[in-house]
């Protein structure tokens, strides 16, 4: 049965054409869940030919092993400052906590961090957003870090973006063996980003636009994967 989660529109129309967004529920995946053997079990009655399935980087990352409880990670004084002069938004909490700085200088490069951060000083005392996370790239954006709604243990840990993303979205195709085009994305409700792909570009940013509202939610739902499909 196609259902939207609560607040999300099943529906949208994007360039005059209407799209299903179908959420996946899942149990909560875990460090030691197998990703392919988690999307099997849980889309593969979904799925039809012709689909667009994505599924979250979150869940990538945790099965990849890449999601840090807070009291493992130990911030450098680097990090701890660094944090201090980031934007906190409603988008989430970002690189705006001494931990998920610290993840930051280890993804990215203490020099490029640095780079950025000094980009950035300059750049927004000129009025010009977002430059700190233009330079220090998409491994910097894809950090998340914990928030009171995410569920537990995950609302006290941090989560790196996925290795390979693209290597993990073809493998995704292949396991689930039907004729679709399958992303690695990174959303929230106010946009998102395909960090890996089976499609092609123009098809990424038009998912993008089918996706800007987020109808995975952003609270406790569990459906960290789901289906597009032409209405």
């Amino acid at each position: 049965m196609e259902q939207a989660n609560e607040g999300k529109p099943l529906t949208v129309t994007v360039d005059g054409v209407a799209y299903h967004r179908i959420p996946i529920k899942t149990h909560v995946v875990m460090r030691d869940d197998v990703l392919l053997d988690v999307i099997t079990r849980y889309a593969s009655d979904v799925v039809r030919d012709g689909d667009v399935f994505f599924v979250t980087e979150k869940i990538v990352g945790i099965t990849q092993g890449r999601a840090f409880p807070l009291d493992e990670i130990q911030p450098r004084k680097l990090a701890v400052t660094l944090s201090k002069y980031v934007t906190k938004t409603s988008h989430g909490i970002g690189l705006g906590i001494p931990e998920t700085m610290e993840m930051a200088l280890r993804e990215c490069g203490t020099p490029r961090i640095l780079f950025a951060a000094a980009v950035a000083a300059v750049t927004k005392a000129l009025g010009r957003r977002g430059d700190f996370y233009r330079i220090a790239g998409p491994k910097a954006r894809a950090i998340d870090g914990p928030t009171k709604n995410t569920i537990p243990p995950y609302d006290s840990q941090v989560v790196l973006g996925p290795d390979r993303p693209d290597g993990v979205a073809a493998d995704v195709k292949a396991a689930l063996g039907k004729s679709i085009d399958v992303l690695v994305v990174d959303i929230n409700d106010f946009g998102g980003n395909i960090l890996g792909s089976t499609a092609a570009r123009s098809v990424d940013d038009l998912m993008v636009r089918v996706l800007k509202d987020n109808p995975l939610g952003q609270d406790r739902q569990s459906t960290p994967m789901g289906v597009i499909r032409r209405a």
